[in-house]
């Protein structure tokens, strides 16, 4: 912890570093029972307070998500699109709709602003238990994932999902990773968002993965079946709340977003392009 991100293990208020695990690209290059094993050999640890998080995933590291997982998903894309059949088809489909939200450079993590596009008008966030794989396709944790979502512009055309999924601050991931032999059940997990405007209350909502109509690991042979993912990749397994059609996110507004066991995600709305200039600037600069 010499001023270069490392992985690291958050006990408490303490973070201890992994030995010889210098990325998290090296981390999600390990089998499970070798990853289980690099986490119980800690090295010295430090204060956390003072340190900087980041995102858990860098090097060749990507974001992808699951679509229309959730009975409630399905019913909301079907309500704002044109073409609702094709919502209805995929949500009972043997095959899941899968697509790629971000590389590692561009994710954002707890703390830092979240975006919505100028060109929308109608933004919502998604609150997603987020699946962590390793290199070998083995689910190794789990994370707080907000797939940000354009409804307008979803809506118009199924087709246009990737200008409604992909743009700056579109993809925002707790800073840690909760190790999969923690979590007892992870399909029968507690999922709650909270949304404030100028310190009030706007919208909230519950629900729980076991409204998840996929299973996990299905969703991960699936994602790995054609591709190879060298350096670990996050799978977002899709949302069981969408605000009704009255609502949209506004700049400002706070979103917090918490899964029971693994962990919670707070951002705030910002708009456009601009605000996400860091992303670039700081990977470039080895940072991020």
């Amino acid at each position: 912890m010499d001023g270069r991100p490392i992985p690291g293990v958050r006990t408490g208020d303490t973070v201890a570093s992994l030995p010889g695990i210098n990325t998290f690209a090296e981390l999600l290059q390990l089998s499970l029972e070798d990853l289980q094993g690099a986490v119980g050999k800690l090295g010295e640890g430090e204060p956390a307070e003072g340190l900087k998080f980041l995102p858990p995933l860098d090097g060749r590291g990507e974001v992808w998500c699951a679509g229309v997982t959730y009975e409630r998903s399905r019913g909301a894309r079907m309500e704002e699109s044109t073409e609702q059949s094709v919502y209805d088809k995929v949500y009972s489909a043997d095959r899941p709709e899968l697509f790629q939200k971000a590389p590692a450079w561009r994710v954002v993590v707890d703390g830092e602003p979240v975006g919505i596009r100028s060109d929308s008008g109608h933004d919502v966030p998604e609150p997603e238990l987020a699946v962590v794989a390793n290199s070998h396709g083995q689910i190794v944790g789990f994370t707080v994932c907000n797939d940000m979502s354009s409804r307008s512009i979803e809506g118009v055309n199924p087709l246009y999902v990737p200008q409604a999924k992909l743009f700056a601050g579109g993809c925002a991931l707790a800073s840690g990773i909760r190790p999969a032999w923690e979590v007892s059940d992870p399909k029968n997990l507690g999922i709650r968002l909270v949304i404030e405007r100028d310190g009030a209350e706007v919208f909230s909502d519950t629900t729980s993965t076991a409204k998840l109509v996929r299973e996990l690991q299905d969703l991960i042979d699936v994602l790995f079946l054609p591709n190879d993912f060298p350096d670990g990749v996050i799978l977002a397994t899709g949302t069981g709340i969408v605000p009704e059609l009255d609502f949209a996110l506004a700049e400002g507004d706070v979103i917090t977003i918490t899964i029971d066991e693994v962990g919670t995600l707070t951002n705030t709305v910002a708009v456009g392009r601009e605000p996400f200039a860091f992303l670039a600037t700081d990977n470039l600069e080895g940072i991020r």
